[in-house]
């Protein structure tokens, strides 16, 4: 057998095929993480698409274009090349052109991240859609993009892993699969035979509760119970190391009436410590603080340390400015809950963000964030949310950075 030879699970190769038959219009493949419903279905898409047109436009979406080249593009495009197919990426256009057998298509690459997204793909003529973690995608661009698919012999392609019950996507499209004309494929990790024992042990060991049930077992459940339910303040926080670290943020989640929580955060062997805190609650205090006097309190968080940036709740637009003024590196956080907690969890379960036992605010909170399960959504309760939103602020900064974003590297001198 040849070393580049791709193996596929009965499962996968119903993927391949599915659309050589007329009965199916669309196919969703919803279930476990790397559980290999990603690349075959991409694959699929591309064998589609060019097999059945020539001189159509496609499109290929997810919740960000950066995010659909990593999840699906980077591993796709050199197995469509080494099976003959010509792709030429237009990076500026964000688009791809793709010849084979004498066929010549363009695929448009769209970011669905939230409701003006829908914009960007108004007006666009497509003869196929692919929507990779359809569910991470607001319901008004999924709907103007599948409205988009109007020539003759077009179909729609689905993938995501589960969110809650109560999900738009479950209850409009995976419930109504059969009445929508749609072929529902709900995977495992057992469906990728590319995972190794060890490395499917490794993901059952790194989530627990709701994220176990959704991410290794495949389930749309409920969120229920605390937020962080693997955390425990006594097995999990760690006294501050000893030594230099070799780098210094801060996280600010600003509050006049509502608590303010700043957490300075060091770095050491890439690990990242919350090594200290400020948390000011007015209403226990009887008395507000300004916007001067909470630049006071972060001078004296920092200490003197050289901060690399301040990431801040974007909705605090006149203490962003008395920092800036002050002149702090400031950069206005990413507020996106679902997506951060989930990236908090991960963070916190791999101890590449550790809280420090000095952190007394912030374990309190810790031991007290609750998912709001009168919502019907991912949402966590409006209370004892201050530490964790800021803490929330820096993880999403710190994902970023490491999945190339944009990020800020000067840093304020302190005198």
């Amino acid at each position: 057998m040849r070393n580049d030879m791709i193996r596929f699970s009965r499962k996968q190769r119903q993927v391949l095929t599915w659309w050589r038959q007329n009965r199916w219009q669309a196919i969703i493949c919803d279930g476990a993480v790397r559980s290999g419903k990603t690349f075959c279905m991409g694959l699929s898409f591309f064998l589609w698409a060019q097999s059945c047109f020539d001189g159509r436009q496609f499109a290929l979406c997810g919740k960000t274009v950066g995010a659909l080249r990593r999840n699906l593009l980077t591993e796709l495009v050199p197995c469509l090349r080494r099976i003959g197919m010509i792709v030429r990426e237009n990076r500026s256009a964000n688009s791809l052109m793709v010849e084979f057998g004498g066929q010549r298509n363009q695929f448009l690459l769209f970011g669905g991240k939230d409701e003006s997204s829908a914009a960007l793909i108004q007006g666009s003529t497509l003869a196929g859609l692919l929507l990779d973690e359809a569910a991470l995608m607001p319901r008004s661009f999924v709907e103007q993009a599948v409205a988009r698919c109007s020539v003759r012999g077009s179909k729609l392609w689905f993938n995501c892993n589960p969110e809650g019950p109560e999900h738009w996507f479950y209850k409009e499209w995976i419930e109504k699969a059969e009445s929508r004309g749609a072929l529902r494929l709900h995977f495992t990790m057992a469906d990728n035979p590319g995972l190794s024992p060890e490395i499917r042990q490794r993901y059952e060991r790194l989530y627990t509760g709701v994220f176990y049930r959704r991410f290794v077992q495949g389930e749309w459940a409920a969120a229920q119970g605390l937020v962080y339910d693997f955390f425990d303040p006594a097995r999990d926080a760690a006294p501050a190391p000893e030594g230099a670290f070799s780098r210094w943020r801060v996280s600010v989640d600003y509050g006049t009436v509502n608590p303010l929580s700043m957490g300075l955060w060091g770095e050491r062997d890439g690990v990242w410590y919350r090594v200290e805190e400020v948390y000011y609650d007015s209403r226990r205090e009887g008395q507000q603080k300004t916007d001067a006097e909470y630049a006071d309190m972060l001078e004296r968080l920092a200490a003197g340390r050289e901060i690399q940036r301040v990431i801040v709740d974007p909705s605090a637009a006149s203490f962003i400015e008395t920092l800036r003024q002050r002149g702090w590196r400031v950069k206005k956080a990413n507020n996106d809950v679902a997506d951060g907690i989930r990236v908090t969890a991960d963070l916190l379960r791999q101890r590449r963000i550790v809280l420090c036992d000095t952190c007394r605010d912030c374990l309190r909170e810790m031991a007290l964030y609750c998912w709001d399960e009168r919502t019907g959504r991912d949402a966590p309760r409006k209370e004892h949310d201050h530490a964790m939103d800021e803490m929330r602020y820096f993880a999403m900064d710190l994902m970023g950075e490491r999945s190339g974003g944009f990020a800020v590297t000067s840093v304020r001198r302190q005198a």
